[in-house]
C-alpha cells in the first residue's frame, strides 16, 4: 500500500505539470484539427483565437519569468484560465476576443476618451462623467464635445453593423 500512496502523493503534488500540458496543449491541438475539417467557422474562430492567447500568455510568461517565480500560485491560476479558455462550456477564448481584442484591433486608431474617476475627498467634490463632460466643454468649446459625441455615436453603429457576422454558429461557407 506504501508504493500506491506514495504515488498518489507525487501525482497530487504535480498535478498542475501533469495537467496544464494535457489542457493547454494536447486537447487544443486535437480540436484545432477536428475544426479545420468542419464547416463551422465558429470552432475555428474558437481554436485560432485560442491559439493567439495562449501566445500572449506564453510571451507573458517568457517577460516576468522572474516576477512570476515569486507567486506559487500562478501555474495553479494558469491551469483554471486555460480551462476556462478551452472548455466548449465556457468558450472563453471567443468571449476574450469578443471583449478585448477585436475592439482594439478593429478600432486602433479611434478616439476613445478614457476616463479615471478622481478619489472623493473632503475638499473635493466626486469626479464623475458630468464632471469630466463639462470639463471638456469648457476646456475645447461645446462644437468640439457634440463632435466627439457624434464621432462616437457613428463608430458604435459602425461597430455594430460589422459585429453581426462574426461568432455566428450558423454560419457556413
Amino acid at each position: 500500500m506504501g508504493g500506491s500512496g506514495n504515488f498518489l502523493q507525487v501525482v497530487a503534488k504535480n498535478f498542475d505539470v501533469l495537467a496544464l500540458p494535457l489542457v493547454s496543449l494536447v486537447f487544443p491541438l486535437y480540436a484545432s484539427i477536428k475544426a479545420i475539417e468542419t464547416k463551422s467557422r465558429s470552432d475555428d474562430q474558437q481554436w485560432l483565437t485560442y491559439w493567439v492567447l495562449y501566445s500572449l500568455i506564453t510571451l507573458f510568461e517568457l517577460t516576468f519569468a522572474k516576477l512570476i517565480e515569486w507567486f506559487p500560485i500562478w501555474p495553479y491560476a494558469k491551469l483554471i484560465f486555460m480551462c476556462w479558455l478551452v472548455l466548449p462550456h465556457f468558450n472563453g477564448a471567443a468571449h476574450v476576443y469578443r471583449r478585448f481584442i477585436r475592439p482594439f484591433y478593429m478600432n486602433p486608431q479611434s478616439t476613445t476618451m478614457w476616463y479615471i474617476p478622481h478619489k472623493k475627498n473632503i475638499f473635493r467634490k466626486q469626479d464623475d462623467v458630468l464632471t469630466a463632460a463639462e470639463r471638456y466643454i469648457e476646456e475645447h468649446g461645446p462644437e468640439a464635445f457634440e463632435r466627439l459625441i457624434a464621432k462616437a455615436d457613428r463608430e458604435a453603429r459602425t461597430r455594430r453593423s460589422n459585429n453581426y457576422m462574426i461568432f455566428d454558429d450558423d454560419y457556413r461557407y
